[in-house]
């Protein structure tokens, strides 16, 4: 327990001060309180990151990367549910855009930093000029392009309602019930491949891993709860008083704060010679931001407005999810061919930092920047349907593996984990 111990306290170190502010009845300058309460979310992150993938040793493959894609990204639900609730509370504020922000940023991010990283880091390690995918990881590509598609609806329609999250929460439903049915595949890893707090929480006898593991994801789901509103909160003040834009500051600040311990955890899989582990994870994760997340929206506008109704898409957060979805289909065209290459990941990076320096060039003209974001959207469009087309024979393969048949490794090229 020393050993666990060494590890665990720098993580809930980070929480305390965040607590005490919250609790304490504390006040700090709102960048300051920013700050101690996105390190609070971020601590808890990696005590929430090292409790799932603790847990995952006993559980299939696929339904090990969903739950741990699904528990990793809770600090994010909680910010943007915040922002979706007081929006349905206060009609006429800022707030449903600031939800939008949030959610749209975390994906953006996750296919433009997060999926290329993992490739770029594994050519830097020697292990080939991309990374190649398993046969059962089509699952999520097929189930990542349903929903992908279906926010094309939503664009269109420019507003997420209630039937919108009944239906993406049932992609989500057949997306665990699809990979809890996979079989476990040769040359994974387990408990050996485990370093670090996670390698120390296996090294207990079974009974106790349960107790810490629980006590683990408790505590962090208490810290999660308790910052969630005061930093999105802070968020906003902080970009008042330092005159930044809030829009801006929101869709990018916030999702590093609860992304970063799941990207970090996929890096950490990525040099211990697991790129394939590392991708289906982020893959993972972007299908639950794109399904459940995206779902819980409505749910939370709903709840704070005290009737049933629909988060509306102004003209900047209608080109947002158009830009986002369409970045999520040029990242699925990408992966078509089960492999993620240098050059894709180069693309979608290159891709992500010339919108990224556009909206900040126009983001005191948001009329324009509403322009050169919509012709990215369709650079990313025309780009994904040419994938589409010339790769017909492999997008076949990926549906049918995705969902009917049960994959299997023979014609896959793959590198087992520490394999080139």
């Amino acid at each position: 327990m020393r050993g666990l111990a060494s590890f665990l306290m720098p993580a809930i170190a980070a929480t305390v001060p965040g607590l005490v502010l919250r609790f304490a009845g504390l006040h700090a300058p709102a960048p300051l309180a920013a700050i101690l309460f996105g390190v609070a979310i971020l601590g808890a992150g990696f005590l929430l990151s090292w409790a799932a993938e603790a847990a995952e040793t006993h559980i299939s493959r696929g339904l090990a990367i969903a739950g741990l894609a699904l528990i990793t990204v809770l600090p994010e639900y909680a910010i943007d549910i915040y922002y979706a609730f007081e929006a349905g509370r206060y009609p006429e504020s800022d707030y449903a855009q600031f939800a939008a922000a949030n959610m749209t940023g975390a994906n953006r991010l996750l296919i433009g930093v997060a999926w290329p990283l993992i490739v770029l880091l594994s050519y830097w390690r020697g292990r080939g000029r991309g990374v190649a995918l398993r046969g059962s990881n089509a699952a999520e590509i097929t189930f990542l392009a349903i929903a992908t598609l279906y926010s094309f609806v939503i664009t269109l329609r420019g507003s997420i309602g209630l039937v919108d999250a009944a239906l993406l929460v049932a992609i989500f439903a057949a997306y665990l019930r699809r990979v809890a049915r996979l079989p476990g595949e040769e040359g994974e890893e387990g408990e050996e491949s485990a370093v670090g707090p996670v390698a120390a929480i296996l090294g207990l006898p079974h009974r106790r891993q349960h107790r810490v593991i629980g006590a683990m994801a408790a505590y962090a789901a208490v810290v999660i709860l308790a910052s969630a509103e005061p930093f999105a909160e802070s968020l906003i003040a902080a970009g008042r008083t330092l005159g930044l834009n809030q829009f801006l500051l929101i869709q990018w600040v916030a999702p590093l704060a609860s992304e970063a311990p799941q990207v970090v955890i996929t890096i950490l899989f990525t040099l211990r010679g697991m790129p394939t582990y590392a991708l289906g994870a982020l893959v993972s994760d972007k299908i639950n931001q794109w399904t459940l997340l995206v779902g819980m929206l409505p749910l939370a506008y709903s709840v704070g407005a005290g009737h049933v109704g629909s988060l509306l898409l102004d003209a900047r957060q209608h080109e947002e999810f158009f830009l986002t979805a369409a970045q999520s289909l040029f990242g699925v065209a990408l992966l078509l061919r089960l492999r993620l290459s240098v050059a894709g990941a180069a693309s979608l990076l290159g891709l992500f930092l010339l919108q990224l320096g556009l909206g900040f060039a126009f983001r005191d003209d948001e009329a324009r920047e509403i322009q050169v974001l919509t012709a990215v959207a369709w650079v990313y469009l025309v780009l994904a349907v040419g994938l589409v087309l010339s790769n017909l024979r492999h997008f076949q393969r990926v549906a049918r593996l995705g969902l009917l048949t049960t994959p299997s490794d023979e014609g896959t090229a793959h590198p087992r984990p520490g394999a080139t």
